[in-house]
C-alpha cells in the first residue's frame, strides 16, 4: 500500500534510537525502553464501527483480540520495576505483524 515506506520509516526510527540513546543517557542514571503496541482498544478505535473492531481483533494471533489499556499499563510497570531493562524495545502486540 501506498504510504507504509513513511509509516515504517518513522517506527523503525524509533527502533533504532533506542538503545544510542539509552548509552547516552546512561551515566545520569536514565533508562530508555520503547513499546512497540499492536492494536489496542482506544477511544480512537472505539470510534469504528464494532463490525470493524472485530475484525482488527481477528487478526491477532493470540489472544484474538484488541489490546486492553491495562495490560499496556502492566507492561509499563514491569518495565518500571526492573532496573536491568535499558536500551529495549518491546513488542505488545500479539504477534501480530500488519500485512502489506
Amino acid at each position: 500500500k501506498v504510504g507504509q515506506a513513511a509509516y515504517a520509516a518513522s517506527k523503525g526510527g524509533i527502533v533504532a534510537m533506542t538503545l544510542p540513546i539509552a548509552r547516552d543517557l546512561a551515566p545520569l542514571g536514565i533508562r530508555v525502553v520503547t513499546i512497540a503496541p499492536g492494536l489496542f482498544s482506544t477511544p480512537l478505535l472505539a470510534g469504528l464501527p464494532e463490525k470493524v473492531r472485530n475484525f482488527l481483533g481477528q487478526q491477532v494471533p493470540f489472544p484474538s483480540r484488541l489490546g486492553h489499556p491495562a495490560e499496556y499499563a502492566h507492561l509499563v510497570q514491569a518495565l518500571a520495576e526492573n532496573p536491568m531493562v535499558n536500551g529495549e524495545v518491546v513488542r505488545l502486540d500479539g504477534a501480530l505483524r500488519m500485512q502489506p
